[in-house]
């Protein structure tokens, strides 16, 4: 990894903005060209999945795509957005979980009553453990390849602020008070505490909304996909494989040897700054 990626580093005020509202917004994350890239490979995906028997009208949620193809495996660790994922979560994490989504238009009627699908991620981790409020754990970044910069485009909502808050109230008719919708241009990352209140809503353009989404958490968080990246560690780099679940043996998700995380290794000599908690331990 080359050090010039320190420079997208996750600043204090974006750091602020993260931890009191629960998101963060980072536009021209991805240039023109590499949105056009990612999208043809992306409408390709959907193609297959539509002859395969994908009811076009639907929304496709398609997991476990990193390896459909060598783009997605350079957006792992891509140097403008892991910077900001381990200045939040730290230094031993892993991508536990990913999915793409293409939303294609209802062509139904606009209709805000019937309330959207409500929820923190991570279901069972929000009963089973018993803290308040619940631990971040993990984080997911969004990438855009569509423009959804108007609301009614299928655009994910938000309730800010509320990822320190376990419980909230959703209306059998109409919206949570103060939730808004996410409107950014293509190219844009929107980074989310999996503890945020969050929904998708109904594509009621005449867009087809594309999202890659990028779920970092600790390394001992079981993945959430039938993940089969394990194909791919023969051509990543040692952080690569770290953030593709490879380690030594598995002892080394509960207590990391510089093996099992040479993104620590890097940091100490790169940025040791960020290398908090560096140390080995032994048991």
């Amino acid at each position: 990894m080359d050090k010039s990626c320190l420079q997208y580093g996750l600043t204090e005020e974006e750091r602020k903005t993260f931890d009191e509202t629960g998101y963060l917004i980072v536009e021209n994350v991805l240039s023109e060209e590499h949105v056009a890239k990612l999208t043809e490979i992306v409408d390709g995906i959907y193609e297959e999945n539509v002859s395969n028997g994908h009811d076009p009208t639907k929304a496709l949620f398609h997991p476990n795509f990193i390896p459909d193809h060598p783009e997605f495996l350079k957006l792992v660790d891509y140097e403008k957005v892991l910077p900001k994922v381990w200045g939040i979560l730290g230094w031993n994490i892993y991508l536990y979980h990913c999915h793409m989504i293409v939303t294609p238009p209802t062509g139904q009627p606009k209709n805000y009553d019937k309330p959207f699908p409500w929820h923190q991620d991570s279901g069972r981790v929000n009963q089973e453990i018993e803290s308040h409020p619940r631990p971040r754990l993990s984080l997911k970044v969004a990438y855009f390849l569509s423009d959804i910069s108007e609301p009614d485009r299928g655009n994910f909502y938000i309730v800010p602020n509320s990822h320190l808050t376990d419980d909230i109230d959703i209306p059998t008719v109409g919206q949570i008070p103060g939730a808004i919708p996410v409107c950014v241009k293509p190219g844009t990352a929107v980074f989310f505490d999996r503890r945020l209140w969050h929904a998708a809503s109904t594509n009621w353009s005449d867009i087809t909304r594309k999202v890659l989404f990028y779920g970092y958490g600790y390394r001992w968080i079981k993945t959430k996909d039938d993940m089969t990246v394990q194909s791919l560690w023969d051509q990543c780099t040692p952080i690569q494989r770290q953030l593709l679940g490879d380690c030594v043996n598995a002892n080394g998700y509960y207590t990391p040897t510089d093996a099992d995380v040479p993104l620590r290794v890097w940091l100490r000599e790169h940025a040791p700054e960020q290398s908090k908690g560096a140390a080995t331990i032994d048991s």
